[in-house]
């Protein structure tokens, strides 16, 4: 099976029974040849595999779906266990184990004060409203897509300061909040956001209450990207995108301090960091 260049992290070779611990580095771990993985084992993480076609593939007992050339994905939530069990099935029907190290991370807290109360605490008006969009979100993200642009290589969608990381909780106003679920990058209003990998456009929303201006992308197999607090957005629902296009511009609508693009990832419900799918900046 090959070696895959395009994310960061370890590459791992799994099969028959056996542990993979989490490395900082990129390492290679041959158990046997009937699963390669790639990325960081470690809490927040989107994990990419390839298999055999036709095999079939379980996390923690949870089938993934397996597309036609064998890829497949999870993600790894916030709170993490410390060991996954991941199986696989080959063509004959024999199941290989294989227990997953997971690292544990630490994760910021931020305080930010000054925000209108309002945008704190929404009255109830405003909260039928959020409820309202937040169902758009969720149909947005029904869809189960055969693509595989989630397997990579990842680019940084926007050049700007880092000014807000996945995983951190955030204490507004005085209060504490769900934790940020995203990666901020500051810049000025109209500094344009390109297209991190490929996909296809499902919600393109000039204003929602709480993220502004939103578009969502599909990557496949329930991989998304949300664009959060845009000026500008380029492209609309059905679009296709390929790595660099131009597809908005960065902005302080919603519930934002300043102009900054605020970008998610899930996999199915599980909320990822994207930084951690992507190369170090100079």
């Amino acid at each position: 099976m090959r070696k895959w260049y395009g994310l960061p992290g370890i590459l791992l070779l799994l099969a028959g029974l056996g542990s993979v611990q989490a490395d900082e580095h990129e390492s290679e771990h041959r158990l046997n040849d009937y699963v390669q993985l790639q990325g960081q084992l470690t809490q927040g993480a989107l994990v990419v595999g390839k298999t055999e076609p036709g095999f079939k593939v379980r996390l923690n007992g949870e089938e993934l779906t397996v597309g036609e050339y064998g890829y497949f994905v999870f993600g790894l939530p916030r709170e993490a266990d410390a060991e996954q069990t991941l199986t696989v099935t080959d063509a004959e029907g024999t199941e290989h184990s294989s227990t997953l190290d997971v690292a544990s991370r630490e994760f910021n807290i931020q305080r930010i004060e000054g925000l209108p109360q309002q945008t704190v605490t929404p009255d109830p008006a405003a909260q039928e409203r959020i409820r309202a969009e937040n169902q758009q979100v969720a149909e947005a993200r029904q869809v189960r897509s055969e693509m595989t642009y989630f397997t990579g290589p990842y680019a940084w969608p926007a050049e700007g300061r880092i000014s807000g990381v996945y995983g951190s909780q955030r204490i507004l106003n005085g209060e504490p909040r769900a934790p940020h679920w995203g990666i901020d990058i500051a810049a000025p209003t109209g500094t344009p956001v390109y297209a991190p990998i490929g996909g296809i456009v499902v919600l393109a929303h000039p204003d929602m209450l709480m993220s502004g201006g939103t578009l969502i992308v599909d990557h496949g197999h329930g991989v998304f990207s949300s664009f959060l607090h845009l000026h500008r957005i380029y492209v609309d629902v059905g679009d296709y995108l390929q790595q660099g296009d131009p597809i908005a511009e960065i902005g302080a609508t919603g519930r934002a301090t300043g102009p900054h693009l605020d970008w998610r990832m899930n996999w199915e419900s599980t909320r990822v960091d994207p930084q951690l799918l992507l190369p170090p900046r100079d």
